[in-house]
């Protein structure tokens, strides 16, 4: 094709322009773009929401007499956030420390005496502190901790002498911890096996920036269908999966408790290590090539070996291949050894799982998963310890004669535990329960458990050898009454020693004794925060009051809260959460702009999908991530409204998943209608993630809002094409079902005013940060209403005070320009950022 001359030379000058002078003649094509402003803060109102404070993290010693306390930081700034981060094989790193990406961590540390509550103060703990992790030692002396500093590049083992009640930094040598904690206790208490970053490693791998040639990927028909998600921070090249495996090599080591460092062999590409309960053995995972640029490290080549105490290797368990896919259905699993990990109650013995179907759900077989144990010295054949319909779910272990076995079935939602004794493996299972995972009125509640003088977590058991403890949500027709009971697991006899009673919520959190006399809850009501007590079980209503956390918003202290019932049109009885804010009254007031927020699910039953959810006693929790920040703003709130889509028997969910949503939302705004607390005409729906996605498809079918805010979502369901939230069929088996979900493809539905929020770098699967930019593209071209913000830095989650004070702004201007904020509050809205 020949250029007109003039046009010729036009293209010549633009190509001989240097960047910025580019940028400048382009600007006047792109007048329309909003200016780039910097960060916003939103209004007051909002600020102090985002900036409450936020009550430390307990956790409970072995002995459970001592609890340490981690404070929670405020947010860390966008100056941390944006520090440098690598990408790798599904791994975000930071380089500066070889540690998996984090930008909160604990600010304080200090102990309390359960017994009387006294706070202690330790000695000697580093400035600034920045924890991320802490582990208990199993005789209790100790608590150690990682120091992770990422602006001096020190990611270091510290340990808290309980006595003397001070710190000391443990080791100098830094600590790898891409691949997990980095450290954890050996059974006797007297050493800690460690991750250490390489001696002598050098320098990073720098890639020239010049490609040696192509990345080529081939596949072969013949292996048939294999499902593959869609996976973010893959490796691309050569280039990526040297630097891989320099910052994910570690050198195992043991470390005295005077600082004293052995090393275990050479450095690998270790996933992880952990002692066997009587400390004479290793079991260690690595990975090894050839690596994949379709999926991330969990699902390379893997070698499972066990090791001595010197580090040399006694038995291989496994040699683990590259995993490129799954057979359709969400109950497929990978062949060979699967869920390996050291039986608690056994000195050295390895249990672990592996499917007799060839991992899929297609095919017909009587036993799914064989549970298979190994004892040391691991020279004879495995023995089967149990054979499920379904797939492994894990075990508690108590005593050689009493472990619970737990197996799945997701299609059916079947979930069943067994009673099994370890050391007669011949002995028939008894079955404890049968029911479905969605029947939450049914649920029999998690076994409590504790450590033993190893270490080892093990079921916590009455003194008659036979009963166990378990700690459940109690939901109910009246909302969650969490409960303690007392099983005897040979005659099925259940006592309750505990049942929480309005006015309300009170938690179990463990139990303080083997007897059951006395537990650790927590306790709260709407309008007072969650706090920690000690309860004498045999007298409720006794209780000892451990923590006074005050209220962080008390501006807020008269927000109004009720669970409550609707009925769907086709007979599915529907919850949600109405929150009215302060000095409020409907009847005086009238009727109020609302956001509405919620979170689709899929059910096998409808009369599962009508249970009701959380408890009405609950403290009226105002963050910043959800919508409750708004009740600030004036706004009424409806929070967790009931979407359910169900697909009873043979029925896929998803088949009808647009008029279960639209039926869901129907309901729910016709309820807060009748109630008087909301404006037809002035009504906004949002949520995140999969909540995203639901808004988006809402206001393509439906006319119910004035406004969307939707953030960090997907709509375009080819995108994902192997599945997707729970739709096990892949987008060739169901297209229909894949379009008609597809908010992409009813764009020029979209009537009303949408706002999407997406983190620049996401790592969520399937919702990459092109499933907005898409989205906003489809709805500018068709002359819709659409704004699109994207966050530096951000990944699914926000974590940079900046971006959720930009976050907060973008939604306040949102609702005050489409529903026109609340009169008391539109001065506030108007004039306060």
């Amino acid at each position: 094709m020949k250029l007109p001359f003039r046009r010729l030379v036009l293209i010549v000058l633009w190509l001989a322009m240097p960047p910025l002078a580019v940028q400048a003649q382009l600007a006047p094509a792109a007048a329309s773009a909003p200016a780039a402003r910097g960060y916003r803060l939103p209004p007051k109102p909002l600020q102090a929401v985002v900036d409450a404070p936020r009550p430390p993290q307990l956790s409970i010693s072995p002995h459970r007499d001592l609890l340490a306390l981690i404070q929670t930081p405020a947010l860390p700034g966008i100056h941390v956030v944006a520090q440098p981060e690598l990408k790798l094989a599904g791994l975000r790193i930071h380089p500066s420390v070889h540690a998996q990406s984090r930008f909160s961590f604990g600010s304080d540390l200090w102990l309390m005496e359960v017994a009387s509550g006294k706070e202690i103060r330790l000695k000697g703990l580093p400035s600034p502190l920045s924890i991320a992790s802490s582990s208990w030692s199993p005789d209790q002396r100790y608590l150690a901790f990682n120091q992770v500093d990422v602006t001096q590049g020190r990611n270091e083992l510290w340990v808290v002498d309980i006595a003397s009640c001070t710190a000391r930094r443990l080791t100098a040598l830094p600590l790898n911890t891409v691949a997990g904690r980095g450290y954890r206790w050996m059974p006797d208490s007297r050493q800690l096996l460690v991750q250490l970053q390489p001696e002598g490693q050098g320098e990073a791998p720098v890639a020239s920036g010049i490609p040696t040639g192509p990345n080529v990927q081939q596949t072969q028909a013949g292996h048939g269908v294999k499902a593959i998600r869609t996976y973010q921070d893959l490796l691309r090249d050569e280039g990526d999966a040297r630097l891989f495996e320099y910052y994910l090599r570690s050198q195992t080591a043991l470390v005295d408790l005077d600082g004293k460092a052995t090393p275990l062999g050479e450095p690998d590409l270790t996933l992880s290590v952990s002692p066997s309960p009587d400390g004479r053995y290793l079991l260690r995972e690595r990975v090894e090539r050839p690596f994949s640029y379709l999926v991330p490290v969990g699902s390379f080549p893997r070698r499972i070996e066990v090791l001595d105490r010197d580090g040399r290797q006694v038995k291989e368990i496994a040699r683990l291949p590259l995993v490129e896919g799954l057979p359709t259905g969400n109950d497929a699993v990978p062949t060979g050894v699967r869920d390996i990990e050291w039986r608690a109650d056994a000195p050295a013995t390895l249990v672990w799982a592996e499917a007799q179907d060839g991992g899929d759900p297609a095919r017909q077989a009587s036993v799914r998963d064989l549970v298979l144990m190994q004892a040391a010295p691991f020279g004879q054949a495995p023995v089967t310890l149990a054979r499920l319909g379904s797939r492994y779910a894990g075990i508690d272990w108590g005593t050689g004669e009493l472990a619970l076995v737990r197996e799945y079935w997701w299609k059916t939602r079947q979930v069943k535990e067994w009673r099994v004794a370890p050391d007669h493996p011949d002995q028939a299972p008894a079955l404890v329960h049968d029911g479905s995972s969605e029947d939450r009125y049914k649920a029999p509640g998690t076994p409590a458990t504790a450590p033993d003088e190893h270490g080892e977590v093990r079921l916590l058991l009455a003194a008659d050898g036979q009963s166990i403890y378990r700690l459940g949500e109690g939901a109910s027709p009246e909302g969650d009454r969490p409960f303690i009971d007392r099983v005897n697991l040979a005659t099925g006899q259940t006592t309750r020693l505990f049942h929480s009673q309005a006015p309300y919520y009170e938690a179990p959190q463990v139990l303080l004794d083997n007897e059951g006399k006395r537990a650790l809850i927590s306790r709260e009501s709407p309008t007072e925060p969650t706090n920690y007590y000690v309860d004498d079980l045999g007298t409720h209503g006794k209780l000892r009051a451990l923590t006074r956390f005050p209220d962080p918003l008390p501006q807020l202290k008269g927000v109004k809260k009720e669970q409550i019932r609707y009925r769907r049109k086709d007979g599915v009885e529907l919850t949600a959460t109405l929150y009215l804010p302060p000095d409020y009254d409907p009847k005086k007031d009238g009727p109020r702009p609302m956001l509405m927020w919620a979170y689709p699910t899929e059910f096998k039953s409808a009369d599962a999908a009508s249970q009701v959810k959380d408890s009405p006693y609950r403290f009226n929790r105002i963050g910043y991530w959800g919508p409750q920040a708004f009740l600030a703003m004036g706004y009424t709130v409806l929070d967790n409204f009931s979407v359910p889509i169900v697909g009873e028997g043979s029925k896929e969910p998803n088949d009808t998943y647009i008029p279960q949503l639209v039926a869901s939302a129907e309901a729910a705004v016709d309820e807060v209608v009748r109630r008087g607390v909301a404006d037809r005409d002035r009504i906004a729906v949002g949520g995140h993630s999969y909540g995203a996605f639901m808004t988006a498809n809402l206001l393509a079918h439906t006319r119910l809002f004035k406004a969307g805010i939707a953030r960090s979502g997907a709509y375009n369901r080819t995108l994902t094409p192997f599945g997707f939230q729970s739709e096990e069929r892949n987008f060739w088996q169901a297209q229909d079902v894949y379009l008609a979900m597809s908010p992409f493809d009813y764009a020029d539905h979209i009537k009303d005013a949408l706002l999407m929020i997406h983190g620049e770098q996401d790592n969520n699967s399937g919702t990459f940060p092109i499933q907005s930019e898409r989205l906003y593209a489809a709805i500018k071209g068709l002359g819709g209403t659409a704004r699109l913000v994207m966050l530096p830095n951000e990944a699914h989650a926000y974590r940079a005070r900046e971006s959720i004070m930009q976050m907060l702004a973008e939604m306040n201007d949102w609702l005050a320009t489409y529903l026109k904020p609340p009169r008391t509050e539109a001065g506030a809205a108007a004039g306060a950022h």
